[in-house]
């Protein structure tokens, strides 16, 4: 196989529909995300790549083994190593018939073709004036681009391909890991860390050229049902209780200071999702984030007090709040081996990068995987605008990623 671009794998894979589907019974939620899976493994073994499995839930896995001579001295001293990224694209925007754009940008905003009321705004991407005289990919505007994570699969897959050609790039064995479902917060669900049998991993999964990932939000989901009675209309008088106004008195009352729109940095956030509902029965999905985990017990003790004002103002309904789990700062997991991030941060500096620390104001992967065991930083990707049609990658961006995952299993090996 030759030697592809990062970009060329970019520009194929976003062409797979792999958008996942929160409330799915199956996994991977939906099947179209093997059809990415597949090609995945097809091209790991055209590689050479002698171990390349897939398995009934989708993980792909493979290994670039270790090239380190027996007389190295760090030979048999090396650990094993994991990149790690996701296929699957948010369920936010479709993820079907992408139709890739490869700009030469000039500057000033950009007017996507296939739909000119998608404007990617200079004012509203300073990251953009970085990129001026440079490549940049975008959707047409009809869709997500889906480079979150398909940058990242780009990335991992030419710096396989680059270190397989070079066998003076010396490192110990890589396991990649491509997984399903991330999106929906699933993609970790039936990984199988002792199998896949990496000591440290990194996923690439993050943004910002130069900006490296330890600590994620410790994330809870809160479920609000409300059961009301329906009955028709014109007959309605004192007999419907309508659950769709009790939940709207429920939104009216949550704060706005603690909102995505209008925090930042290390501030939480309670982020009403996504709602359902008609007369009798209502839902509502609400994100709740803050890096210090106990401070998701204050934000569900916030939102026990709205439905204590709400409920006596319909006593007829009743009014339930489930808090489900989702995943835990990874910073409280990552361990106390220096080399996990020492080495990523010298990695971006050879890469010609001033290495900057970012908080990730979500999770990934490695969020749930540290928690687990497997103690997993992440590495940027070049893309921005994630989950909407506004989305865009930066081609240097994808290309400094490839030499900083280069440099950094070189780094590993160099100081074991």
């Amino acid at each position: 196989m030759s030697h592809e671009s990062v970009l060329d794998r970019l520009l194929r894979y976003v062409k797979i529909d792999t958008q996942s589907k929160e409330d799915s019974e199956s996994y991977p939620s939906t099947p179209k995300q093997f059809d990415l899976l597949n090609l995945l493994v097809k091209e790991l073994k055209e590689l050479g790549i002698k171990d390349v499995a897939i398995d009934k839930y989708g993980y792909v896995t493979a290994t670039v083994p270790s090239n380190l001579p027996s007389s190295h001295k760090a030979h048999g001293k090396v650990p094993v190593v994991g990149l790690i990224s996701h296929v699957d694209t948010s369920p936010s925007e479709s993820g079907a018939n992408v139709k890739p754009q490869v700009i030469d940008y000039k500057g000033g905003d950009i007017v996507l073709p296939g739909d000119k009321t998608v404007i990617i705004k200079d004012s509203e991407n300073p990251e953009l004036r970085h990129n001026v005289g440079k490549k940049i990919v975008t959707s047409d505007g009809t869709t997500l681009l889906g480079a979150d994570d398909k940058a990242g699969l780009a990335i991992i897959m030419t710096a396989a391909q680059t270190l397989l050609n070079n066998p003076n790039f010396l490192h110990g064995d890589i396991r990649i890991g491509f997984t399903p479902d991330e999106e929906i917060g699933a993609g970790t669900k039936y990984f199988d860390i002792k199998k896949f049998g990496a000591k440290f991993a990194y996923t690439v999964d993050g943004d910002t050229p130069g900006e490296l990932n330890k600590e994620t939000f410790s994330a809870d989901q809160a479920v609000i049902t409300v059961h009301g009675r329906n009955i028709h209309p014109g007959s309605a008088k004192g007999i419907m209780v309508n659950s769709i106004r009790i939940m709207a008195d429920i939104i009216a009352r949550m704060p706005k200071d603690i909102a995505p729109e209008t925090t930042d940095g290390y501030e939480p956030y309670i982020h009403p999702h996504t709602v359902e509902g008609e007369e009798s029965k209502s839902t509502l999905k609400i994100l709740l984030r803050d890096f210090n985990t106990p401070g998701l017990k204050v934000l569900k003790t916030k939102l026990e007090k709205i439905i204590a004002e709400v409920q006596p103002l319909h006593p007829k309904a009743q009014i339930e709040l489930k808090i489900v789990e989702q995943y835990r700062n990874m910073k409280d997991g990552l361990g106390n081996d220096t080399r996990l991030l020492d080495c990523l941060e010298e990695a971006t500096k050879r890469s010609g990068l001033a290495p900057k620390w970012e908080p990730i104001r979500g999770g990934t992967d490695g969020s749930r995987l540290t928690e687990m065991g497997l103690p997993t930083p992440n590495i940027f990707t070049g893309g921005q605008n994630y989950h909407c049609k506004n989305e865009w990658a930066s081609v240097y961006g994808m290309e400094k990623a490839v030499e900083t995952v280069v440099n950094l299993v070189q780094l590993w090996a160099e100081r074991s």
